[in-house]
């Protein structure tokens, strides 16, 4: 069984909608969701801000590639394009981590960087986390760190620009009405 950590970002046309279709297509396999957050942009383009939530899932099927690839059909579904390096998105969807087990994916190929190499440096993504699993840890550099901790390090005004909205993600059991 493999368990992930998915971070979902939007910041072009129905932001929420298309958190929601990133639910809707895993279906079943969510196992939790973090509330949604309002988040600047990062990266140093100008553009408006993310809504961002994260998402614990899971599937007897999927490996790391498996996971990568069904983000990426995710992402697609929704229109994204692959431009601008830190630029507008219809649909982000990272795999920050994947357990097969108990055991953490370790990966560096060309394809797939487990765990993400830029998580624990984004509040928009630790947040979120906390919220849906607080006991989590990532690893970093090798070693494995408290969520919780890597927050604390990170400036405490980009933590502060990570806002909780009351927008809400549904965890549905049947289908989307169309």
């Amino acid at each position: 069984m493999s368990r992930v950590v998915l971070s979902i970002g939007s910041n072009l046309g129905d932001r929420l909608a298309r958190l929601q279709s990133v639910l809707d297509g895993l279906g079943p396999a969510v196992r939790a969701v973090s509330p949604v957050y309002e988040t600047a942009a990062w990266g140093g383009v100008e553009q408006g801000p993310f809504l961002n939530a994260v998402l614990l899932a899971d599937d007897p099927d999927l490996d790391g590639h498996g996971w990568l690839r069904r983000g990426q059909e995710l992402e697609q579904a929704a229109g994204r394009v692959r431009g601008q390096r830190w630029g507008p998105r219809t649909l982000d969807v990272d795999l920050v981590t994947c357990h097969d087990g108990d055991v953490e994916i370790i990966s560096r190929d060309d394809g797939l960087t487990l765990p993400h190499p830029l998580a624990h440096l984004r509040a928009f993504v630790l947040i979120p986390w906390l919220a849906v699993d607080p006991d989590a840890t990532l690893t970093v550099s090798g070693e494995q760190r408290p969520v919780q901790r890597l927050l604390s390090e990170i400036d405490p005004a980009e933590r502060a620009g990570v806002t909780r909205t009351d927008l809400v993600l549904e965890l549905r059991t049947e289908p989307a009405p169309d």
